[in-house]
């Protein structure tokens, strides 16, 4: 082994041998940290994850991937770069939260439909929090306020868009993707019933190609699922250990510190450096930190850094990828480059959007006042969300596609309408 690799494996080995020396200094620490995390998953993850899950395998056995990509084909690559899959993968992403589109993208790496930058590029952008945690949780629950979902929601959700145009320039123009069928080559005429009847037999093509029966497809969904959830669960339950560790040992308080000077050179209020640092290692508690009433600030900076939080997405969502990911040739760094690409947009749009979107934020906190008396508690209208964001999801690409359309042929008429410069030299 080369000295290079040897320090190397030395400098990666020394933490974990710090951690499990400090497991039998402070055991009563890290079983309470042990237990808070299985409390977690058990209790959020497990049902918020799983029947999306099962509901993933289902749809990309009957073939529903494969009929989406196909009518999203002519849109996702000029805009994304990334093949029709990720139109699906997108409005799956928005609506079940992360690590849904991470495993939809493993799972079409696996399948071949993809290589690896179209897998790096879809991972990037379509990992994302879910409305439910989104608005249940982090705006009912942790800032008591619901109105400031649609800040919350914008800020989050449309710098993951603009993460997805900005990740279309990764990889270089060689990273060209995989041959495509004869039936999506065609994408400069689009004709209304032959595009969708294409888009219809590579649904029929996908769901005779995998020619499980519905009952073993289900029961292997089922168990895929539990299996998935089960590695987050240990993921959840590890990085839950580590930070109560880091805490009692003071590693947390040097963290803090650094955060603290780091948000004072920025002009943020130093006493969200608590938010920042957890919103680092777990987005839950980053994002609980952000709505604590003692964190101190404006709402607009404490809004802020929960965006960063939600879009950063936490180091324990990180593994979570990056397990899901194991099996494939897609690499970490570019996913870490988005997230913090994402995080600092989401920061950035909730100033921008705070301003522009006071009169929406109002009229939503108002209803929602009105309709807590109702049938509908503000959790339960965070649950029917969901597929309007999955539907949103799939909207927003032919709404971005026109847009590419039109400045595409602004450009052209000013280059066609252009008159020519006179040559005055001559005169």
């Amino acid at each position: 082994m080369r000295p290079g690799k040897r320090l190397g494996l030395w400098l990666l080995m020394l933490p974990w041998a710090a951690f499990l020396l400090m497991l039998p200094l402070f055991p009563d620490q890290a079983i309470a940290a042990a237990l808070r995390g299985v409390a977690i998953w058990w209790e959020v993850l497990f049902p918020a994850l799983l029947p999306f899950f099962i509901i993933a395998e289902l749809l990309l056995g009957i073939g529903l991937v494969h009929l989406i990509g196909s009518l999203f084909d002519p849109m996702m690559k000029p805009l994304f770069r990334v093949p029709g899959y990720g139109g699906f993968i997108m409005a799956m992403g928005f609506a079940s939260g992360y690590p849904i589109g991470a495993r939809l993208t493993a799972q079409l790496w696996e399948e071949r439909l993809i290589n690896r930058e179209e897998g790096e590029r879809l991972v990037a952008f379509t990992t994302s929090s879910d409305p439910i945690f989104l608005i249940g949780a982090v705006c009912v629950g942790f800032f008591h306020d619901p109105s400031l979902a649609v800040v919350l929601a914008a800020a989050h959700y449309g710098g993951g868009v603009l993460v997805g145009l900005g990740m279309r320039f990764h990889g270089g123009a060689a990273a060209s993707s995989h041959a495509l069928p004869e039936s999506r080559a065609r994408t400069r005429t689009i004709r209304l019933w032959p595009y969708l009847k294409r888009a219809v037999q590579e649904m029929h093509r996908a769901r005779i190609a995998d020619g499980r029966p519905l009952a073993r497809l289900l029961q292997d969904a089922i168990q895929t699922g539990l299996k998935l959830v089960f590695i987050i669960g240990g993921l959840v339950v590890f990085i839950s250990v580590l930070l109560e560790l880091l805490t009692v040992t003071g590693g947390m308080h040097m963290l803090y510190f650094a955060a603290q000077e780091t948000m004072g050179l920025l002009g943020l209020p130093a006493s969200l450096s608590e938010a920042l640092v957890n919103g680092l290692f777990e987005v839950t508690l980053g994002a609980k930190a952000a709505g604590a009433p003692h964190a101190g600030g404006m709402l607009i900076h404490q809004a802020a850094i929960a965006a960063f939080v939600l879009s950063w997405a936490g180091l324990s969502v990180h593994a979570q990828i990056v397990s899901l990911l194991t099996r494939t040739n897609l690499r970490y760094t570019p996913f870490l480059a988005a997230r913090l690409a994402h995080g600092i947009l989401s920061l950035l749009l909730v100033y921008l959007l705070w301003k522009p979107l006071e009169p929406l934020r109002l009229a939503a906190g108002q209803a929602v006042a009105a309709a807590s008396g109702g049938p509908f508690a503000p959790a339960q209208m965070a649950v029917a969300v969901v597929p309007l964001l999955f539907l949103f999801g799939l909207l927003v690409i032919p709404v971005l596609y026109i847009c590419y359309l039109a400045l595409r042929g602004i450009i052209r008429i000013i280059r066609a309408v252009r008159p020519n410069r006179p040559d005055f030299d001559n005169d």
